[in-house]
């Protein structure tokens, strides 16, 4: 009989350890760690003369790393400055001969005024006042015309002026300037190769604060919400490190549990993806495993609603 009441004994206690261990190592979301990544790439073509990226290094936006050679893009501007000269010279020309048209032009207005003045106290004739109208309406034409001859050469000018201004903006491309704070993950390029637009240089990311992403089922998510605390666990030796985490988004619509990190009985499962901002003490990495637990006071406020 004592052997049978110490049995049941031992089955009870086994029975209350086994739902407590269940209770407390349950997590309530697994998931890894993930960051925004961002691949830097070349807007110029031509050599990589300096390039001091290196992996590992953090980097501070607006930091200049390097710079692509510019010989060639800085002669084809100066050859363009120079043509710009010739040109303009040649508009001066054409500018000088409206200039002394228009003052033609002003000295005739002039003389038909007064030539109006002596017709109205009978001095003056209408063939006078014929033959300046004539002359005013000549130099006009003539102004007209040579405008006419100057529009191309302005219109040259301006060409030109654009084409400068693409040049200068392919030369200040050219120079390598870090967009953003974050970590080199990356290197794709190393000094005096030769680069081309679009081709990647370095891969950075922001690891001062990590994304989890984590799956939650349906029952879950009415326990969640944007800007809710929670604890986030990694693996540390033989115990866990906590980690104070927000939730900083969460799905719209479902989606398939991942292969990756459910059994096989719950992959039919939906689920919905939960991200939480974690600050970075330099100990996350991104892909690490990690585990989503929430507060005892957010569940026991829950389960009072």
């Amino acid at each position: 009989m004592r052997i049978t009441n110490t049995i049941v004994r031992l089955l009870l206690i086994t029975s209350i350890l086994v739902s407590c261990n269940k209770s407390n190592n349950n997590a309530d979301g697994y998931g890894n760690f993930e960051a925004t990544e961002t691949t830097i790439s070349a807007e110029g073509n031509g050599k990589l003369l300096q390039f001091t990226v290196e992996e590992g290094q953090t980097l501070k936006k607006g930091t200049w790393v390097g710079y692509i050679d510019t010989l060639q893009l800085a002669l084809k501007k100066e050859q363009l400055k120079v043509s710009k000269n010739i040109i303009s010279s040649k508009s001066k020309g054409v500018l000088s001969q409206i200039s002394v048209l228009k003052s033609q032009l002003k000295t005739a207005q002039i003389s038909k005024n007064r030539i109006e003045n002596l017709i109205k106290s009978n001095a003056g004739t209408q063939k006078q006042l014929d033959d300046i109208n004539g002359k005013i309406d000549v130099i006009r034409q003539q102004i007209r015309s040579v405008e006419i001859q100057n529009a191309p050469i302005v219109n040259e000018l301006k060409s030109i002026d654009v084409q400068i201004q693409q040049l200068e903006d392919q030369i200040d491309k050219s120079k390598i300037v870090n967009p953003v704070n974050g970590t080199v993950l990356v290197k794709y390029a190393e000094p005096y190769e030769i680069t081309s637009f679009g081709r990647p240089l370095y891969k950075i990311a922001d690891l001062s604060t990590m994304q989890l992403r984590v799956y939650v089922g349906e029952t879950q998510l009415p326990n969640l919400q944007i800007g809710q605390e929670v604890t986030v666990k990694i693996d540390a030796g033989d115990t866990m490190r906590d980690y104070q985490g927000i939730i900083s988004w969460i799905a719209s619509e479902a989606e398939f549990t991942p292969k990756i990190i459910q059994t096989k009985e719950e992959r039919v499962n939906l689920v919905y993806a939960v991200k939480i901002d974690v600050k970075n003490d330099g100990s996350l990495k991104i892909g690490m495993p990690a585990e989503m637990w929430m507060l005892p006071s957010t569940l026991s406020d829950k389960k009072g609603e």
